[in-house]
């Protein structure tokens, strides 16, 4: 603020009303040396969504793509809580063999040693190997070739 500039509060509750009118989360303006920023804390409304009524005989069930899915039940994801699942260790695209042609790195039924390469995951067109951390027997995989995959989802499980 210039020190020869007196402090305008009426210019304040002007802004603090503009900022109010339209449901802006801030405003600033910047005028010389003077400079007034205006921000308003916006709390997160919680959304509780009311269990179904129950279906009786002469009402039809709703199709499921009526269901938006935000509302949907989470489906927990295969594998995600057993002890010997193989988490993605990053967001990317997963790939079970070197190129289309191949022969797939793995399959079910798989013997593997610590280190032995399980998989690819492109992430941002860079290939990374996914390999064993320990030795044991492929008996799930939960991706397909090019199917994408989330940090942390169950790639496969390895007993």
């Amino acid at each position: 603020m210039a020190k020869n500039e007196p402090f305008d509060p009426e210019l304040v509750r002007e802004l603090a009303k503009m900022v109010a009118e339209t449901d802006l989360s801030e405003i600033e303006v910047e005028k010389g040396d003077l400079r007034i920023r205006v921000a308003r804390k916006i709390e997160p409304v919680a959304v509780q969504v009311a269990p179904p009524a129950p279906v009786t005989a002469a009402a039809a069930p709703a199709p499921a793509a009526a269901i938006p899915a935000a509302l949907a039940p989470a489906q927990p994801k295969a594998g995600a809580g057993h002890p010997g699942a193989v988490p993605s260790p990053m967001v990317g695209t997963a790939y079970l063999r070197p190129s289309p042609e191949a022969k797939p790195f793995i399959e079910v039924g798989a013997r593997v040693q610590a280190g032995d390469k399980l998989l690819l995951i492109e992430a941002m067109k860079t290939f990374n190997d996914i390999v064993a951390p320990r030795a044991g027997t492929v008996t799930a995989i939960f991706v397909e070739d090019g199917m994408p995959v989330e940090y942390g989802e169950a790639l496969l499980v390895l007993e």
